[in-house]
């Protein structure tokens, strides 16, 4: 069966990392995703490593289901070319900044006057309502900027650090996915296009308020910013007496079963411990105590009385150890596939499910360039093309 999205095409002017993997989860819902790339391609074609110039590992983990078109805007013809293409899509969607798109008349009030059902998507680091508008922003800036660096180096405590993944781009990769999917079911009822600004600092500093704005969400404030929870010093792996493991008990059933699980289960009836929100009050010294406890036992005496008390818990796993989780490997995650330049990669498959109709890897990454012609040519595409 055809995907949810079939029938719609995104043309994607995205480099990097958050517009690509928003529009690669498009492409993996079914829409047609033509990637119209600068002559140089994009910059994530050329980090390391690579087995071939211009075909990273993340250029590949972010580009399937996808047709790559070069185009140089300012080449004699292109951009009548990039009109044409327009002219057949539903989705366009850019991480340029504003003044380069107005320049290139690629802005939303230009296109949207000659393309009424167009959705016109930007990404950028910052509102163009704000003093910040038009500063360059990668993952780093952004992180920083929206208080995760701050809180990652213990809300002050310590060095401010970033989280080690383009957390950032992810995450708001996400927002615009979201975004233009209510905007196509909007045109469905409406039969208008419209234009959509998803800038990175201000999703990300709202992806950081819902736990973190804490004492601050209330006026006047009843406590400062940070939750607590997460920002005690014991909050990490406890060591076992052979390796480390993640042990979170949480409600109030789970406290209670742990305490009889170490032995001591008259904690449960403790004042400070009985209740969620006595609890928060006391989580270091919750989270220390329970780090005590842990070291006591070897890790699979800890696995198998974990699970049978039901109390939420996960080995620590390097990103080797999940290349063969029995988990994984039972719902066939990762995917062995052939690329017709790169050979047989490892690639991650899709985690979302649909019954009616499924998300499917249609198409390998594209070698830059791979579809100029048939696309300038205005040929349909081919979607019986897989990996």
């Amino acid at each position: 069966m055809a995907g949810a999205l079939a029938g719609v095409r995104v043309l994607d002017m995205t480099t990097v990392g958050m517009g690509p993997m928003a529009t690669q989860l498009l492409g993996d819902f079914g829409a047609d995703v033509v990637k119209v790339e600068p002559m140089e391609g994009d910059i994530f074609r050329h980090v390391m490593p690579q087995k071939h110039a211009g075909m990273s590992h993340a250029y590949l983990n972010l580009n399937r289901n996808k047709r790559s078109v070069q185009l140089g805007m300012k080449a004699p013809g292109d951009h009548d070319r990039l009109m044409a293409l327009l002219a057949d899509s539903d989705v366009f969607i850019s991480n340029m900044r504003a003044p380069a798109l107005r320049r290139l008349g690629l802005d939303a009030e230009t296109l949207l006057a000659r393309f009424p059902r167009l959705i016109h998507c930007s990404c950028y680091g910052y509102s163009e309502s704000g003093p910040y508008a038009g500063r360059p922003a990668i993952d780093d800036t952004i992180q920083a900027a929206c208080g995760l660096a701050w809180l990652q180096g213990g809300a002050g405590q310590d060095a401010p650090a970033y989280v080690k993944s383009v957390v950032a781009d992810k995450a708001v990769a996400l927002y615009v996915t979201s975004a233009l999917g209510a905007a196509l079911y909007a045109r469905e009822k409406t039969g208008e296009g419209q234009a959509i600004e998803v800038p990175m600092f201000e999703c990300m500093v709202s992806f950081m308020a819902v736990e973190h704005l804490a004492g601050r969400t209330f006026v006047p404030p009843q406590g400062p910013a940070g939750y607590t929870r997460l920002l005690n010093e014991f909050r990490r792996p406890f060591r076992t007496k052979d390796g480390y493991l993640t042990v979170v008990p949480y409600t109030d059933g789970q406290w209670h079963r742990f305490f009889e699980l170490v032995g001591e289960p008259a904690l449960a009836d403790d004042e400070r411990y009985r209740t969620q929100a006595a609890r928060s009050h006391h989580f270091g010294e919750l989270y220390a105590y329970a780090e005590r406890m842990v070291a006591s036992k070897p890790t699979a005496e800890w696995l198998a009385l974990l699970e049978s008390a039901d109390i939420p818990f996960a080995r620590v796993n390097s990103i080797d150890d999940l290349l063969v989780d029995p988990h994984l490997q039972s719902v066939g995650f990762w995917r062995e596939v052939e690329h017709p330049t790169e050979g047989r990669l490892m690639q991650a498959g899709l985690p979302v499910h649909f019954s009616r109709t499924p998300a499917t890897v249609r198409r390998h990454a594209p070698a830059l360039g791979e579809h100029n012609a048939a696309l300038l040519a205005g040929r349909p595409s081919n979607d019986k093309e897989t990996t």
